[in-house]
């Protein structure tokens, strides 16, 4: 199927640069381009377009492969990603041999056509190299804006939980005292723990991490504090463990609440003294380690149930950051959901699609038991299952397992709307889908397909909970 040219919309239009010492073809290339919206200007020496190349560097270059030296267009390629490796690079020739054009792919060209030039593949090709362009900005643009949000890059949610969290870590970041992140499966434990060390100042040092569930004592023994050659058979030299990686960094420890109870006495002689010794080895090293851990399990009743040391608890404890369940913060949902579409289409090379209201209230709904993991895998499945050339999603395409789930779904959110009024009907969905973002009217607005005003309006005319907040809102 021959994909249709489609010229992204963006704040500024793309500026290209054509070289090629064939003036008329030159021109009509900029000429056509330009009927599409490209700001575009032309070169008919290699000269000239070094000049232009340093000073006004272009989003996209169009260069004929052979000018007045044979590949000389493959120079022109390698200043242009010398100048800025952002710039998409597309090669024009009538002498390409597979070689050539192999060599300048792997050289970071997007692509190459061959002459005789037809206008059509070539606004289409540019399309192309303006859609990559598009979605890293695209995702530039959100990485900027969380960094500035939260200033910590990365971190996606605006609910109230979300917020202390951030503001938490964001505090203790620059501290060495120990941090115990508590939360299911899924949530984000170790995107928070490599937030903390980012914005601390060890992020020069390493960030190390290993996740203690399933490991036995001997393993997590070898694997943290390393061996000397011949301390078992088969060490057939010395090894590092975590901790010398971690040495003036930060060392995250996730689920440590599995950690073999045997293990747990020499971890803490470790955190106490800042001294560890490698296996089949006598002498002590001293390490300076920020520790991070995490678990899923409620460490203080494993205390209670003498399954966990209190003294390793109490030494690991430090500041204690609990992250809610993503069902529990379902006003984080829509902007994962953006954040999702957004970074799963840079990594497939797809333009990042929209969800429809309908779809948006699905996934809302429904009650993750995979948190955040399992968002992001679904999102990036409807990604991939869908046309390349659809721009929207719809409820249709999540997957089958989420979208006919009972407890938790948006059917099992209301009574049965059989024999009910229209009127009655719509009240019971805002009803339910302010229930669903916490009150939040701005994303209940959104999730429903219609304009806040209208919204106010609504809530205000069916006499629901916040009314009175609407209507001054509405004033205003």
């Amino acid at each position: 199927m021959t994909r249709k040219p489609v010229t992204p919309q963006l704040a500024l239009p793309l500026s290209v640069l054509i070289v090629d010492d064939e003036e008329p073809l030159a021109d009509s290339m900029a000429e056509g381009l330009a009927r599409h919206g490209y700001k575009c200007r032309t070169a008919y020496a290699p000269a000239q377009a070094r000049a232009m190349l340093q000073s006004t560097p272009p989003d996209i270059l169009i260069t004929d492969l052979k000018l007045e030296a044979d590949k000389e267009g493959l120079e022109l390629l390698a200043m242009a990603k010398q100048v800025d490796p952002k710039i998409e690079v597309i090669l024009v020739t009538a002498f390409g041999t597979i070689d050539t054009c192999r060599s300048a792919l792997q050289q970071g060209a997007f692509d190459y056509i061959t002459k005789p030039l037809d206008l059509g593949e070539m606004r289409s090709l540019v399309a192309r190299a303006a859609e990559k362009i598009f979605m890293a900005r695209q995702i530039h643009n959100l990485r900027e804006q969380l960094d500035e949000k939260f200033g910590f890059e990365g971190i996606v949610g605006n609910s109230p939980a979300m917020t202390r969290i951030v503001r938490t870590i964001r505090q203790v970041a620059n501290s060495t005292i120990p941090v115990l992140l508590q939360g299911e499966s899924g949530t984000g434990k170790e995107l928070l723990a490599n937030a903390i060390h980012v914005n601390s100042d060890r992020n020069g040092k390493p960030f190390v991490a290993l996740n203690c569930a399933g490991l036995s004592e001997s393993i997590l023994e070898d694997e943290l504090f390393g061996h000397v050659k011949g301390a078992f058979t088969g060490a057939a030299g010395d090894r590092k463990g975590r901790f010398e990686h971690a040495d003036g960094g930060t060392l995250f420890l996730d689920e440590i609440g599995d950690m073999p109870a045997n293990f747990q006495a020499k971890l803490l002689r470790v955190l106490e003294n800042g001294e560890m010794v490698r296996l089949g080895s006598n002498e002590p090293i001293r390490v300076d380690v920020r520790l991070i851990s995490a678990t899923n399990r409620d460490l203080s009743k494993m205390v209670d149930d003498k399954q966990f040391r209190q003294d390793l608890y109490f030494r690991i404890k430090g500041v204690t950051v609990t992250i809610p369940p993503l069902r529990e913060r379902r006003d984080d949902i829509p902007p994962l959901i953006e954040h999702f579409l957004t970074l799963t289409a840079g990594v497939h090379n797809r333009p990042a699609p929209t969800l429809t209201p309908a779809a948006t209230r699905t996934l809302t709904a429904f009650d993750w038991p995979g948190n955040a993991r399992q968002l992001k895998t679904a999102i990036e499945t409807m990604l991939v299952l869908s046309d390349p050339e659809k721009r929207t999603l719809d409820a249709d395409d999540i997957p089958e397992e989420i979208s006919r789930a009972g407890p938790g779904s948006a059917a099992s959110l209301s009574p049965s709307l059989v024999g009910i009024s229209i009127e009655q009907a719509e009240k019971l969905l805002i009803e339910n889908t302010l229930k669903l973002v916490n009150g939040n009217r701005e994303q209940a607005a959104k999730m429903l397909g219609i304009g806040e005003r209208t919204l106010y309006r609504k809530i205000k005319e069916y006499g629901l909970s916040g009314a009175e907040d609407a209507e001054q809102e509405q004033q205003t």
